[in-house]
């Protein structure tokens, strides 16, 4: 399950622009048309029963029949072509209809209901949808008088064609509200992001090692996190440097005892002069990681190609005698998320194995996959067994028999690969001796 806070900014306000868009404005739109088809209606239920009453008191009953003026007073019911229509019921039989009935092809189902009821409804003649009011009402006087039903029917497709107007009007009016909403979404969004942004650029500055420290000049709901990186820099600055000192200061302290040592009689036995120089190794060893520092946690971005050819170069230079023939794969556009210094000692210290063990030939190819760098260098050399291979990275582990090719400056690179959250991995060369891959995964 994908956490909300895993999904970019970007994306998160994409889909509240399309929920708004596809969902909440369609639900709007629908809503208001079928609250205004309702209020229709009413409007009609109401205009019918006037119409009713407005009859009613034009009627006038003689010898038990139903008798109306030539012109009555609605105007709707006047006109021919006319959408709303009265009809008069006695004994079940038409005794009189509207103007505007002249023309209607069927005659409405009369109710039976009780005297003074009136029933508003929705019916059907001959596939066509009405409204229908009618009332049971008793004309004439104590000594003479009768039932008649009073139908008055207006045309569904009247409210329809209204209907159709408005949301006609409201589709425009829902269009142009949906394409404001959109810009102004989207230039809150560009406005809000232009803090993140000029942060994210802070940020990537201090990895590049160009600035040391964030500004400032931020929203009030950013500046607790920036003081707090602040913080976060100024503590781990303080703290690499006593680190470095502490460590350079012992190291540097051992170092004169121990030439007084190497220099003593002591030193003429084999033995102690073994335990000597590999004391003297580990206070080089400690020596190099004061001077690299370890990693920071923001790290800098460094092109891997020219510390190769560096690196390279030297070793051409170092190893003449050897006649070393170098294959290099390396893209320019490769680079190392870390300082400078820990990329020349891990390779430099691998790719010098390498030419120590080698026979004739050394192969470093440099990739960058599914988001990670991978490191392969290859010898020619007698290879390492696969039994010795993880011993050869444990820390204090030392293979005799590669003590002049690979083992040597391996607990600097371990601890390097470690601290940038790397593995290194021993495996046979195609080519025939060890094979070295170093990847550093990069999220």
């Amino acid at each position: 399950m994908v956490n909300a806070t895993q999904v970019p900014l970007k994306i998160r306000q994409g889909f509240v622009l399309v929920f708004v868009l596809i969902i909440a404005l369609p639900v709007l739109f629908f809503s208001v048309s079928s609250a205004y088809y309702s209020s229709l209606v009413d409007a009609t239920e109401n205009n019918l029963e006037a119409h009713l009453y407005s009859l009613i008191s034009e009627v006038e009953f003689i010898d038990e029949t139903v008798q109306m003026p030539n012109t009555i007073l609605a105007p709707e019911l006047n006109r021919i072509d006319s959408d709303t229509f009265a009809l008069i019921y006695q004994n079940n039989d038409l005794v009189w209809y509207s103007e505007s009935a002249v023309s209607l092809e069927f005659n409405p189902n009369t109710i039976d209901s009780e005297t003074g009821a009136s029933e508003f409804k929705q019916v059907f003649y001959q596939g066509d949808a009405y409204w229908q009011l009618s009332l049971t009402v008793i004309l004439g006087n104590a000594e003479q008088s009768q039932q008649a039903v009073f139908i008055l029917l207006r045309d569904d497709k009247a409210l329809t064609n209204v209907l159709s107007e408005f949301t006609d009007t409201l589709i425009t009016w829902m269009l142009i509200l949906g394409a404001i909403m959109t810009l102004l979404m989207s230039l809150g969004f560009i406005w809000n992001m232009r803090p993140l942004q000029r942060l994210d650029k802070e940020i990537k500055a201090i990895e590049s090692g160009k600035k040391e420290r964030l500004s400032f000049s931020y929203p009030v709901e950013l500046q607790a996190i920036t003081q707090d990186l602040n913080l976060l820099l100024e503590s781990q600055r303080r703290q690499k440097e006593r680190y470095r000192a502490s460590l350079s200061d012992l190291a540097h302290a051992l170092k004169t005892p121990l030439a007084i040592l190497k220099s003593s009689p002591m030193a003429d036995d084999n033995d102690a002069q073994e335990q000597l120089d590999r004391i003297n190794s580990m206070i080089e060893h400690q020596l190099k990681r004061a001077a690299t520092g370890g990693t920071d946690t923001w790290k800098k971005k460094t092109a891997v190609a020219p510390v190769l050819e560096s690196i390279l170069n030297a070793m051409k230079k170092v190893y003449h005698q050897k006649a070393i023939e170098f294959e290099s794969d390396c893209d320019e556009s490769l680079n190392f998320l870390g300082d400078k210094t820990d990329l020349m000692e891990i390779l430099g210290n691998l790719i010098d194995n390498a030419c120590k063990a080698c026979q004739a030939s050394v192969q470093v190819k440099v990739t960058y996959i599914n988001k990670r760098l991978i490191f392969e260098i290859n010898d020619d050399g007698p290879g390492i067994e696969p039994s010795d291979r993880k011993k050869l990275l444990q820390r204090g582990a030392r293979l005799d028999t590669y003590e002049s090719g690979h083992g040597v400056g391996l607990a600097i690179v371990a601890d390097l690969i470690n601290d940038y959250q790397g593995t290194i991995n021993i495996d046979s060369a195609p080519i025939g001796g060890a094979q070295f891959i170093i990847e550093f995964k990069y999220d």
